[in-house]
C-alpha cells in the first residue's frame, strides 16, 4: 500500500473554552520538511508538533496551520490597583474637605471609582501549556488521520497508473526481444548482398560473413539488458505492494530502467528497433514522473 505525498487534512477541538483548530497540506519534497505556523506566544510548541507529524509522513513538504482562539474562554482574573485606588480616595476627601464640597459618600462610592484609569484590570490568567498542547495533539492527531487516508487514496491511483504502465513497458520488450534477431538477420542478407556485388562472379567465403555477422550479433545483443529490465519491472510491482514508504527506491529502479532502454536504443540498429525504444523511453518516464509523487 503506497501513499501520495501530496494530501489535506483538518480536525477542531478544544482545551476548555478554547477552540482548536488544525489544517495540514502537503506537497512533493525529497525529504522531511515540516513547517508548523502557529501564534508566537506558542512557539515552543513547534518541535512536540513536527515530531508528531513526523510519525505520519517520512518525506515531503509539510505545512500545519494552527489556530488558537481564547475569545470565549474564562480565563481572566479583574484585579484592584490598590494604591491607585487609595490615592483616588484620599485625593477626592481632599478635595471635598478643602472646597467645603458635600460628599455624601458619593464621590467615593465603588462604581464611580472604578471608572477611574487602571482602578481595575483585566489580566488573562496563565494558561496551562502542558493541558493546551496535549489537546492540540489529541486535535493534531485527528487531522493527521484524514490526512492520511487521502494520502491512501491518491496512492492507490498512481499504484494503478505504475501497473498499467509496466504492463506495457513488459510487452514492449517482448517486442524488442522479437526485433533483435531479425536485425541480425537483416543484416546478414545485407552483407551477401554487399559482398556479392563487390566480388560479383567470385564465389563468396561463407566464413566470412559467419564471422561478421555473428560480431554484429554479439554488438546488437541485448539479452543482459532484457534480464535486467524485467528483474526491474518485477522489483516495482513488489514496491507496489509494501506498506512502507518506497518513493526513493522507486526513483533509484526507475532511473536503471531508462539505462537499460538507453543501451538498447544505442544497439538498435533499424527503424521498428527505434520506434519500440521510444515507447519505452515514454513509459518509464511517466513511471518516473509518478514515482515523485509517492512518499
Amino acid at each position: 500500500m503506497i501513499k501520495s505525498m501530496t494530501g489535506y487534512g483538518g480536525a477542531k477541538g478544544f482545551s476548555g473554552k478554547t477552540a482548536i483548530s488544525v489544517e495540514l497540506k502537503s506537497v512533493n519534497s525529497r525529504h522531511f520538511d515540516c513547517a508548523v505556523k502557529m501564534p508566537r506566544v506558542f512557539v515552543s510548541f513547534e518541535e512536540p508538533l513536527k515530531t508528531a507529524v513526523q510519525k505520519y509522513i517520512s518525506r515531503g513538504k509539510i505545512d500545519v496551520f494552527i489556530t488558537i482562539d481564547s475569545s470565549n474562554s474564562d480565563d481572566v482574573d479583574i484585579k484592584i490597583n490598590r494604591p491607585l485606588a487609595e490615592a483616588y480616595i484620599t485625593a477626592l476627601r481632599t478635595l471635598a474637605e478643602d472646597y467645603d464640597l458635600s460628599e455624601d459618600g458619593r464621590a467615593t462610592r465603588a462604581i464611580e471609582l472604578a471608572r477611574f484609569p487602571d482602578v481595575l484590570q483585566a489580566e488573562k490568567r496563565e494558561a496551562d501549556h502542558d493541558a493546551l498542547l496535549t489537546d492540540i495533539c489529541t486535535v493534531l492527531a485527528e487531522a493527521l488521520c484524514g490526512f492520511d487516508e487521502m494520502r491512501v487514496r491518491e496512492g492507490e491511483k498512481l499504484r494503478c497508473d505504475i501497473t498499467a504502465r509496466l504492463l506495457e513497458i513488459e510487452r514492449l520488450t517482448s517486442a524488442a526481444e522479437e526485433v533483435s534477431p531479425r536485425s541480425v538477420a537483416e543484416y546478414r542478407e545485407k552483407l551477401e548482398t554487399r559482398m556479392a556485388e563487390v566480388l560479383q562472379n567470385t564465389e563468396l567465403d561463407e566464413s566470412r560473413i559467419l564471422m561478421e555477422a555473428a560480431i554484429f550479433s554479439d554488438r546488437v545483443a541485448i539479452n543482459e539488458e532484457m534480464v535486467r529490465l524485467r528483474s526491474h519491472i518485477g522489483q516495482l510491482r513488489d514496491m507496489l505492494e509494501v506498506h512502507e514508504p518506497v518513493g526513493r527506491k522507486m526513483d533509484f529502479i526507475v532511473q536503471e530502467l531508462n539505462r537499460e532502454a538507453n543501451t538498447i536504443g544505442s544497439k538498435g540498429n533499424n527503424a521498428e528497433m527505434a520506434r519500440i525504444v521510444v515507447d519505452l523511453k515514454a513509459e518509464i518516464e511517466k513511471i518516473r514522473e509518478q514515482a515523485q509523487n509517492i512518499e
